[in-house]
């Protein structure tokens, strides 16, 4: 096995920081604690989100619902939440749970997940539409100022993706949970053999997923301050390709936590770097696509040239 195989997540911090370096040779003012809070602004969200989409494609399922369940959790934040606290909270822990049961069921009725889950985007938007039919609500203000608070050394972003990555590695990679969730993804025959139920294996999986997509909902009305029923749709895709870009595969429980956030953070800081060149909006999600190709291929290329070594 090769260098680059081992080490998965090298690929994904060479991007970030080429990206970086990018950025700061076309715009040296961004090279500032002001300048990175800009530039990370929307990096906290990103990447609970492409945590939860890990959390799925770790155990060879995938999400397309995700997208729409972020923006039910804001809706929900941004007016039960803020409203009557208790009864949002209950709310939150109940599409936890509904995210559990769903993952028991796809795999107890060996249903395809990328089927259901794009089903359920229907329901998810359908029950955000529902609690909040036009943009507004409002962030309670715990919310808010816990997203806006300025550590002495780095901005909140950077702070906060650092937190996740390290919790997350602990959880998935170091804990003996962790070990078996993804032996989930690598052989589910082993690991039923082994003694451990799978059906409770998948829905621990994706009460995770649901969790982390709560709190990507969560994180994203502290920044935004209000919510609208389609404010995260392009999670779903962004949060696949921050898992991919960051080092995991489809197949085989293959993943890294700290490269998924690190994928979160490359993806934000393209959209920033494209702005940066004046790039139409209409073009910066196939620029972004491009920059993901292009690591992957790199990537491809290296895994190669190890398996033929």
């Amino acid at each position: 096995m090769n260098f680059l195989a081992r080490h998965r997540i090298i690929l994904p911090v060479v991007s970030l920081a080429v990206l970086l370096a990018a950025t700061f040779y076309m715009q040296p003012r961004a090279m500032s604690y002001f300048g990175l809070n800009l530039l990370f602004n929307l990096a906290v969200p990103i990447a609970l989100a492409t945590i939860a989409q890990m959390m799925i494609i770790m155990v060879n399922d995938i999400d397309l619902s995700l997208g729409t369940f972020v923006s039910l959790a804001a809706c929900v934040t941004a007016t039960f939440l803020n409203d009557t606290p208790m009864l949002g909270l209950l709310i939150l822990v109940a599409l936890i749970l509904s995210y559990a049961l769903l993952g028991a069921v796809i795999h107890a009725l060996e249903l395809p997940a990328i089927v259901v889950t794009l089903g359920m985007s229907f329901v998810w938007g359908g029950l955000a539409l529902f609690i909040l039919p036009s943009p507004g609500g409002s962030s309670p203000d715990w919310l808010r100022m816990l997203m806006t608070v300025k550590p002495p050394f780095a901005p909140m972003a950077v702070v906060a993706a650092i937190i996740i990555a390290a919790v997350t590695h602990l959880l998935i990679i170091r804990s003996g949970i962790g070990t078996v969730l993804r032996g989930v993804g690598g052989n589910a025959r082993s690991v039923e053999r082994a003694g451990w139920p799978v059906i409770r294996l998948k829905a621990l999986a994706y009460g995770l997923a649901g969790l982390f997509g709560v709190l990507a909902g969560m994180a994203l009305v502290g920044l935004a301050t209000s919510a609208d029923p389609n404010i995260a749709l392009r999670y779903t895709l962004l949060s696949i390709a921050g898992v991919i870009l960051g080092g995991g595969e489809f197949t085989g429980g293959k993943v890294s936590p700290t490269g998924a956030v690190i994928g979160a953070l490359t993806l934000t800081l393209a959209a920033s770097f494209l702005s940066f060149m004046r790039l139409s909006p209409d073009w910066q999600i196939g620029a972004q696509g491009a920059i993901l190709i292009l690591v992957l291929t790199a990537r491809l290329i290296f895994s190669r040239k190890g398996a033929g070594a």
